[in-house]
């Protein structure tokens, strides 16, 4: 997909690094490399972009204070180090929340979200995951078990197994949870070392925790941002 793009970021090497990764593995234009917030003013009043790579600790003005100003359609995917403002970045127009060092892993599943921003193509969600499956079998023990995946509340790890916990009850399957992780489609999520959740049965996320049939789960800042950009997608 041909979209347009500017960075916006005080730090050459962070700059050149998805300079790097936008040429080597997308379509795009960057139009502009920008080292602050008024330079990046200034040539945003005379250019329109599709949407601007904006680092968080800028001189002059943050980020977030640059955010505030820009015009209200700008769409945004934040560039930082600091995993706190993942809840307060999707105030604005933002597609995504990156969190440096930026992976080509976690830019590959970044331009797909972009991507499906812009366009109304499915997403094509990593690694070897079918999205159209709607259950699987789980062993436990010497009992293969089938569970949709609508059924599943979350996956909670303990030690040398994993507790998968639906509404019906609970099986104990001894895999790594970061095996199960990389099996999973959406709306499966990490949010702690020792929790994925099917973010279709969340009910509230309040102070850092997720809340699910009773369970209050807590979401780490390690995946904090990853957790947001899938729910800032329903909310209003």
């Amino acid at each position: 997909m041909s979209l347009s793009c500017i960075i916006i970021d005080d730090e050459p090497n962070a700059v050149n690094l998805l300079e790097i990764l936008i040429r080597q593995t997308t379509q795009w234009e960057l139009l502009a490399k920008c080292y602050d917030a008024l330079e990046a003013m200034a040539f945003l009043k005379k250019q329109k972009v599709d949407f601007i790579f904006l680092d968080i600790n800028l001189p002059q003005l943050t980020g977030m204070e640059l955010a505030a100003v820009l015009p209200k359609e700008t769409k945004i995917v934040f560039t930082t180090a600091y995993s706190e403002y993942a809840a307060e970045s999707y105030t604005f127009q933002t597609i995504d929340y990156l969190l440096k060092p930026i992976t080509l892993k976690r830019f590959l599943t970044s331009t797909q979200k972009i991507e499906l921003h812009f366009g109304n193509k499915a997403p094509v969600d990593a690694p070897v995951v079918i999205p159209e499956k709607e259950y699987f079998f789980v062993k436990s023990g010497k009992v293969l078990s089938k569970i949709r995946l609508d059924d599943i509340l979350y996956f909670e790890g303990e030690k040398e197994y994993v507790r998968l916990v639906t509404n019906a009850g609970q099986l104990l399957i001894y895999r790594r949870l970061k095996d199960i992780e990389e099996q999973l489609p959406l709306p499966f999520v990490r949010v702690h070392n020792s929790y994925i959740v099917n973010t279709k049965q969340l009910e509230k996320f309040q102070d850092n925790h997720i809340y699910i049939a009773g369970k209050q789960i807590p979401v780490s800042e390690k995946f904090k941002a990853d957790f947001m950009a899938v729910i800032q997608q329903r909310i209003f």
